[in-house]
C-alpha cells in the first residue's frame, strides 16, 4: 500500500511493517508475521523492485510479530537485520516477561488470532543480529535515525527518516488496538513498562515529521506531538 511515493505499508491494520523506497535501494523497517513475507514480494512487484533492494531490515522491538520474516531474508538473500542491543536477545527467542493483557473485546481477539493464525504466529526467531545503540543515523536508504523508546521492551525504539517526513514507532503507541478494537493513538498492550513506554514518547514530540507509523493501526497522518498527546489523553481516560 503506498502512503507517498517513497514510503509504502505492508500488511494492514492489524500488523504493519513498512517500506523506504529511494533509488539508491529499500530499507524495511519491521518484518511482521512469518507468512506476510507474500506481501512483501507482491508490493516490491508493484512498485517494481528486486528483493536483492533491501539494503537492511530494521526492528522496533525483538517481539515475535516484528520479526516475523526478518530471518529470511537475512537466510536466503544476506540481508542484516538490525535491533537494539537491548532487545537482540528478544528477537533470537530469548525470555519475554509476562505482561498483564487488560482489557478486551472477543470481536477484536477473534480478528487479531485468525490473522495470526494466517500469517503464522510461529516465530522464526533470527541466528544473527547487528546491534544498535540510541542516536545513531544508519548508512541505509532514507537515512533513518535510531530514537530509543524503552517501556513496550527494553530496547524498543523509534525510527526518525527525515527523507520521507515518518517515525516509525513499532508498539511505543497503537491506532488500533489489537485486543479492544480501540482506534486512535493510545498506548499499547503487552507492554513490559507502561509509565517508562509513557514517558519515551517525549523523546519523539518534537520532531518535525507527517507521518507516525505504528506496528498496529492504521497510518497517523500528522505530527508526532499530536499523535504523543493523543496517547497521553488515551491513557489518562
Amino acid at each position: 500500500m503506498e502512503l507517498s511515493p517513497a514510503l509504502h505499508r505492508i500488511g494492514n491494520d492489524i500488523v504493519a511493517a513498512y517500506l523506504i523506497v529511494a533509488p539508491e535501494g529499500l530499507t524495511l523497517i519491521d518484518a511482521g508475521l512469518p507468512g506476510m513475507y507474500a506481501d512483501l514480494e507482491r508490493e516490491l512487484d508493484a512498485i517494481g523492485r528486486p528483493i536483492h533492494d533491501i539494503k537492511g531490515v530494521v526492528l522496533t522491538h525483538g517481539d515475535s510479530d516484528h520479526v516475523g520474516f526478518a530471518e529470511r531474508l537475512r537466510r536466503d538473500h544476506g540481508i542484516p537485520v538490525f535491533v537494539h542491543a537491548a532487545d537482540a536477545d528478544r528477537a533470537q527467542g530469548g525470555d519475554k516477561p509476562k505482561t498483564a493483557v487488560g482489557p478486551m473485546r472477543l470481536g477484536p481477539l477473534l480478528r487479531f488470532a485468525a490473522f495470526g493464525i494466517r500469517k503464522g504466529m510461529r516465530p522464526q526467531w533470527l541466528t544473527e543480529v547487528v546491534r544498535l545503540n540510541e542516536d545513531t543515523t544508519l548508512d541505509l536508504p532514507g537515512a533513518p535515525r535510531v530514537v530509543a523508546m524503552p517501556g513496550h521492551s527494553p530496547g524498543s525504539i523509534a525510527l526518525f527518516s527525515p527523507a520521507v517526513r515518518a517515525v516509525f514507532v513499532g508498539d511505543a503507541l497503537t491506532t488500533r488496538h489489537v485486543l479492544t478494537g480501540r482506534t486512535g493513538p493510545g498506548p499499547a498492550p503487552f507492554t513490559d513498562d507502561p509509565a517508562e513506554a509513557l514517558a519515551s514518547l517525549a523523546r519523539i514530540a518534537d520532531l518535525d515529521a507527517d507521518w507516525v507509523l505504528p506496528g498496529h493501526g492504521p497510518a497517523f497522518r500528522g505530527s508526532p506531538a499530536a499523535a504523543v498527546s493523543a496517547v497521553r489523553g488515551a491513557a489518562r481516560a
